[in-house]
Order: structure tokens, then C-alpha cells, then sequence
């Protein structure tokens, strides 16, 4: 992930116990400087476009698509707002497959809970949509007749439940590549250091000295 490579160095007085001076300093990236995508840019459409990852793709394949190279994973997590790639981003089938057998074992496909079929009359009006979680028992007056019931009902097992919240994270909505130099250009200028007491140029500060005494 080259978005490391974005990050200003930071001066940190050194914590090493081979030291030889209390002046003495590591050249570090600074994890604090981080940016996010602004939130009032989060509801302009215009910028972003609906992707579906597919099975097998990564963030650096996505990237590479997207933007012509694998270096800018850190731009389609970023602009999806994707924190955690382990939790937030779809499982290959095998994958998933050995998760929910690691978490379930032999109830992977005991029943999690029950929801509606759809049911329609004969005019093709819509009596019940389907998708609505119900008790198992749950019925409806048939629509052919007043005098039966239905129980449009079917069970959805702990391997359905997690292969549709895997499906959920399949679609995700990535920065428009027409607008990925604007967003670049953005985000570095973000990244410089402004004027103070610790500057040495736009890319590189330092830490104040906390020591008085060398060691």
C-alpha cells in the first residue's frame, strides 16, 4: 500500500536504549497525519460511482482497474470509507465457507430465523412481500379462498445469513477516475506542514526534546 509513502517524516526523539546522545532523533512517517473524506463530499454523487466487488478481487486489483495501478488500494478504501479490510471487505466462497464452519460448526445450517415468502392473488396484486422476519408459525388468510391459511414461511440457516452479510459488503462506492487527480493533489496538500516551532520543510518536522539530561 503506497499510501505510507504519502505520510510526512517526523524527526521522534529516539527511544533507543543504544543512544548515545538525549540530541539524538529517528527519522519516522507520522500516523497522526491521516486524512478522511470530508463528509459533505460524502453525499456528492457526481464524484462517486456504485462498484460491485467481485469474487476474488482485492483492494489493489480494484485500484488497478479503477486507476491503472495497484499502489492506489488506499484511495478505493479510503473514498468507501473501508477501516477494516479483514471485516469490511467481502470474503472469497472458500473463505467464507471456513469462517462461518469455524463459527457455527454443527449448527452451520440449523435454522437462524424464519422469513416471509411472497405471496400474491390471482390478479398478481402483492398480498405479502417476502423478506419479513416472522415466527416460524406464522400464517396469512389464503388470497384463493377465505376459508384456509397460509404459512408462507421459510427458514434461512446461519450459512444464508452470513453468505447475504457478505454479499452486503460487495457493493461499495469508489471515486470516479476522471476526479482521482483533484482528489490526489487534495489530500497531499492536506498532508504538508504548515509553519511552527517543529517545521523543517512541508514534508518533515520534528518533536520537541522532552530531555534535559543525556543518558
Amino acid at each position: 500500500m503506497s499510501y505510507f509513502r504519502e505520510l510526512p517524516d517526523l524527526y521522534y526523539q529516539s527511544p533507543l536504549a543504544s543512544r548515545v546522545s538525549s540530541r539524538e532523533y529517528v527519522l519516522v512517517k507520522n500516523l497522526f497525519r491521516r486524512v478522511k473524506l470530508r463528509d459533505d463530499l460524502q453525499n456528492v454523487f457526481t464524484l462517486f460511482q456504485k462498484f460491485e466487488i467481485r469474487q476474488g478481487e482485492r483492494p489493489d486489483t480494484v485500484a488497478e482497474y479503477l486507476y491503472g495501478s495497484t499502489d492506489l488500494d488506499w484511495v478505493v478504501m479510503l473514498t468507501a470509507g473501508i477501516i477494516n479490510v479483514r471485516d469490511q471487505w467481502p470474503l472469497s466462497d472458500a473463505e467464507l465457507y471456513r469462517y462461518a464452519e469455524n463459527k457455527y460448526g454443527d449448527e452451520l445450517n440449523s435454522t437462524r430465523f424464519y422469513e416471509t415468502t411472497e405471496v400474491k392473488d390471482s390478479s398478481g396484486r402483492l398480498i405479502l412481500p417476502k423478506g419479513k422476519v416472522v415466527d416460524s408459525g406464522f400464517t396469512i388468510p389464503n388470497p384463493a379462498n377465505n376459508t384456509t391459511t397460509l404459512n408462507p414461511v421459510t427458514g434461512i440457516s446461519n450459512y444464508e445469513y452470513e453468505v447475504r452479510k457478505n454479499d452486503d459488503k460487495r457493493f461499495i462506492y469508489t471515486l470516479k477516475p476522471e476526479y482521482l487527480q483533484l482528489y490526489l493533489g487534495d489530500m497531499r496538500r492536506i498532508m504538508q506542514y504548515e509553519k511552527s516551532s517543529q517545521y523543517i520543510n512541508r514534508r518533515l518536522a520534528s518533536t520537541e526534546n522532552t530531555r534535559n539530561t543525556s543518558p
